[in-house]
C-alpha cells in the first residue's frame, strides 16, 4: 500500500480516531479500567525530517498533510484526556527543508519541547551536521536522546546522551533505549567522528535484560532506527525482535515504513514484540494504549495510526 492510499485509509475526524481505537490484543475485549487497573498512552513519530508546516496544497504526493501546528493540537487534545502519556521519537528530526539549513536543528528542537516529547534517539541525518553542530543546538532540546549501540567516548558528545532512561507513569515503569544504524557508509566521516557503532542486537539484549529484570520494568521499549525490513542482509526491526527477548515494543524508522498496524512477532522466548513505524515528515502520529492489570501485566493493546492532516484545527 502506497502512502497516498494509506492515508485515504485512515482519513476520517480526529476526534473518532482517537476515542475509538483498534483493539490489537486482548485476553478480554473490555477495555475499561476498573479501579485496580492502569492505562498508558505512547505516542510516537520518526523521521520528522525538519517538516516543520503542511505540504503545500499543490503538492502532488501529499497535499496539505502534516505540519508541527497541527501535531502539537492533536497531541495536546490527546493529553487532556489521557492521564499517562509517553511522547517518542525514532530519528531523523534533522534535514529536508530550508528550515534546517537555516536554523541547523534548532526550531524543530525547540518546537519539540513546546509539545512535550519524553525522548528520542539519533538517525543518521542527526549527524549532518556533525557532533559539532548537534551539540550546539542540543541545548534547545528538553528531553533526552537515548543511543544504546552509539559509544561517543572522546567525543564531544560524551555524557550528553544517555544509554537509556526509565520513565514511573502512575506506577508504570517504562524501560527505554535506543538503536541506531550503521553511520560507514550514509554519513561521512568528519561527520561523525570517533563515535564507535556498537552490535545493536548485543546491545539491544543486554538493556533489555537489565531493564526488565534488574530494574524491574513493566514495559521495555526500544527506539529504532535501524530500520523496518531490507532485502539485504542487514539488521532491522523484523531481525531484531527474533534474536532477543524482554523487549515489549519496537519504534521504529529510517526506512519511512509506513505500516497498516503495529505487527506482532515472536522473540526468541515465543513472547509478542509490537514493532511500528508511521512513515515520514510527521504525516501520522502513531498511537498505542497499554491496559495494565493490578499486577501491571499488559491484559489489552489498542493502537491507532492518526493522520496529521486539516481536520485538526490549530
Amino acid at each position: 500500500m502506497d502512502r497516498k492510499q494509506f492515508l485515504k485509509a485512515l482519513t476520517g475526524s480526529t476526534a473518532a480516531l482517537t476515542l475509538a481505537p483498534n483493539l490489537l490484543f486482548a485476553e478480554g475485549k473490555n477495555t475499561l479500567l476498573s479501579a485496580t487497573e492502569k492505562k498508558l498512552t505512547i505516542l510516537h513519530t520518526n523521521d520528522q525530517h525538519s517538516r516543520i508546516e503542511p505540504f503545500d496544497a499543490s503538492y502532488t504526493r501529499n497535499p496539505n498533510q502534516g505540519g508541527f501546528a497541527r501535531r502539537a493540537q492533536l497531541i495536546k487534545e490527546i493529553r487532556a484526556k489521557e492521564n499517562n502519556v509517553l511522547l517518542l521519537d525514532s530519528g531523523d528530526v534533522f534535514q529536508g527543508t530550508p528550515y534546517f539549513n537555516m536554523f541547523g536543528g534548532e526550531l524543530e528542537f525547540k518546537l519539540m519541547s513546546m509539545m512535550g516529547y519524553d525522548a528520542s534517539t539519533m538517525g543518521n541525518h542527526d549527524f549532518d551536521n556533525g557532533l559539532e553542530g548537534f551539540l550546539k543546538v542540543k541545548p534547545n532540546a528538553k528531553f533526552p536522546f537515548i543511543c544504546s549501540n552509539y559509544d561517543f567516548k572522546n567525543t564531544i558528545l560524551e555524557e550528553h546522551t544517555e544509554p537509556y532512561k526509565i520513565f514511573n507513569k502512575n506506577g508504570i515503569r517504562v524501560g527505554i533505549f535506543g538503536l541506531g544504524i550503521k553511520l560507514e557508509g550514509l554519513v561521512g566521516k568528519k561527520q561523525f567522528g570517533e563515535t564507535k557503532y556498537l552490535d545493536p542486537v548485543e546491545l539491544a539484549q543486554h538493556y533489555s535484560s537489565f531493564l526488565k529484570n534488574e530494574k524491574k520494568c513493566d514495559l521495555v521499549i526500544c527506539l529504532s532506527h535501524l530500520g523496518y525490513k531490507y532485502d539485504e542482509n542487514y539488521i532491522s526491526d523484523v531481525k531484531l525482535a527474533p534474536l532477543t527477548e524482554n523487549i515489549d515494543l519496537i519504534l521504529g524508522g529510517h526506512t519511512h515504513t509506513f505500516l497498516p498496524e503495529p505487527q506482532k512477532m515472536a522473540n526468541r522466548a515465543g513472547k509478542i514484540v509490537l514493532v511500528n513505524q508511521v512513515g515520514w515528515a510527521g504525516l501520522l502520529l502513531g498511537r498505542l494504549d497499554f491496559f495494565f492489570d493490578k499486577d501491571k501485566n499488559v491484559k489489552n493493546i489498542a493502537w491507532n495510526t492518526i493522520p496529521v492532516d486539516s481536520s485538526i484545527l490549530v
